[in-house]
C-alpha cells in the first residue's frame, strides 16, 4: 500500500505524498484534513526517527491538516520547542509535558515564509513574545532549506555546521543523534478567519 495517495488512502515508507506534500517515511492514512499515524512516533530525540517525525508534523501543520498521533520515547530537548506542532494523543514520558504541549499549541505560532534570497520567520511559542528574524546570509538561508530534509550532522561542511550552531541557537532546528531538522513550517493553509491567530 505505499505511495499512495488521496484522502483516505495510506502512505507508507516507499513514497512520498507527491500530491499534498507529506514526506512518506512516516505511515499514516489521510481522510479529508485529519491524517491518523499508524504507529507511535519516536520523540526522544536520539536519530533520524525523530527527525523524521518531526518533518511529518512540520508538514501536516504547514498544510493546516489535524494529525491523530502517539509519541514515545522521552524527550532528550526542550520539549517546547515543538509546542508549534500538534500535541500527541499519548505522550508516556511525563504527563506534565503532554499538558503544557496542550496547553501551548496555537496554529501559527512558528512558521517562516520566502523571499527571493531570505526567508523570514515568525516565532511567537513563548507567550507573550513574538520573534521576526531574516535570514539572509547566504550560509543561513541555504542551511535552513537544506534542513527541511532531516539531515546527518556529519554530512554537513564546516560552514553548514556553524550555520546550524546559529539556526539551533534560534530554536529554529532540532538537532539529536547527529541529525537536524528545521522546525518552522511553511504554512500553505491557515485556518478560518486566519484573523483569529
Amino acid at each position: 500500500m505505499s505511495g499512495l495517495t488521496g484522502e483516505g488512502r495510506t502512505n507508507g515508507p516507499a513514497g512520498e505524498d507527491a500530491v499534498e506534500g507529506l514526506p512518506g517515511r512516516v505511515p499514516h492514512r489521510r481522510t479529508g484534513r485529519r491524517v491518523e499515524v499508524a504507529q507511535p512516533l519516536d520523540m526522544s530525540g536520539t536519530g533520524r526517527a525523530t527527525a523524521e517525525a518531526v518533518r511529518f508534523l512540520r508538514e501536516c501543520q504547514g498544510l493546516g491538516l489535524g494529525v491523530d498521533w502517539r509519541a514515545t520515547g522521552t524527550p532528550s530537548y526542550d520539549p517546547r520547542l515543538l509546542r508549534h506542532l500538534p500535541p500527541p494523543t499519548e505522550l508516556h514520558a511525563d504527563p506534565r509535558v503532554l499538558a503544557s504541549w496542550r496547553a501551548g499549541h496555537a496554529h501559527g505560532t512558528l512558521y517562516h515564509r520566502r523571499g527571493p534570497d531570505f526567508i523570514t520567520v515568525l516565532d511567537r511559542r513563548e507567550r507573550g513574545t513574538a520573534v521576526r528574524l531574516t535570514l539572509d546570509h547566504p550560509a543561513l538561508h541555504a542551511t535552513f532549506l537544506r534542513l527541511l530534509e532531516p539531515t546527518p550532522v556529519a554530512g554537513l561542511d564546516p560552514t553548514e555546521r556553524e550555520a546550524l550552531g546559529l539556526l539551533a541557537a534560534e530554536r529554529l532546528v532540532l538537532t539529536g543523534g547527529d541529525w537536524a531538522v528545521t522546525l518552522p513550517p511553511r504554512v500553505r493553509r491557515w485556518p478560518v478567519p486566519c484573523t483569529a491567530i
